[in-house]
């Protein structure tokens, strides 16, 4: 039998060398090679940056969205001074059009809301499990009460309310309050904003 020379230091000491070697030749091939993506000595003139300004400025992004049937025109036309502040020529009434639509849904909303920035609701039991609030609710209806269950998550656990209302007023929610604190059941009043 042929005996074996060497051992596993030798091995280990040609490996770590031969790596260091392949190591070193990967580092000089990519410190020679230039930089891809960098533009060196390139700069724009500012009639070109003007020029893409240009081009950009009515730039939609989602314009390949709308496929054949745009849903809103490239180049909107101009629009008279009284069309823009939301009256017609002919005296009836227009509103105005901007390029935001659930903006202005938003604001219209708002606007309808601004007497009573808060809905009321009276809490009568929160539970960990639906069929608990849904027993709960069930209770109340036989006892002539509406109310809903809503679903929550707190701290990362599901929680069903069941609530009566909403109520727009707050004395109308406080009246429904003492009307089920007076029938024995545990009440809470909750406001939450519109």
């Amino acid at each position: 039998m042929n005996k074996q020379r060497g051992g596993t230091l030798l091995g280990l000491t040609l490996g770590f060398v031969l790596g260091l070697a392949v190591a070193l030749a990967v580092a000089v091939y990519v410190t020679k090679v230039p930089i891809p993506f960098v533009n060196k000595g390139q700069s724009r003139s500012a009639d070109q940056d003007a020029a893409e300004t240009r081009k950009n400025m009515d730039w939609d992004p989602n314009a390949p969205l709308y496929g054949k049937n745009p849903a809103k025109p490239a180049s909107a036309p101009a629009a008279p001074a009284s069309a823009a502040s939301g009256t017609a020529a002919k005296g009836e009434f227009k509103p105005a059009v901007t390029a935001d639509p659930l903006g202005d849904l938003a604001m219209a909303r708002s606007a309808a809301d601004a007497g009573a920035p808060f809905s009321y609701f009276v809490q009568v039991g929160a539970f960990r499990t639906a069929e608990d609030a849904e027993s709960h609710r069930a209770r109340l209806s036989l006892s002539g009460i509406e109310a809903k269950v809503t679903e929550r998550e707190q701290a990362g656990r599901a929680v069903f309310r069941v609530r009566v209302g909403p109520f727009d007023k707050k004395e109308d929610a406080d009246k429904a309050k003492d009307r089920l604190t007076a029938a024995g059941l545990e009440t809470a009043l909750v406001r939450v904003q519109r």
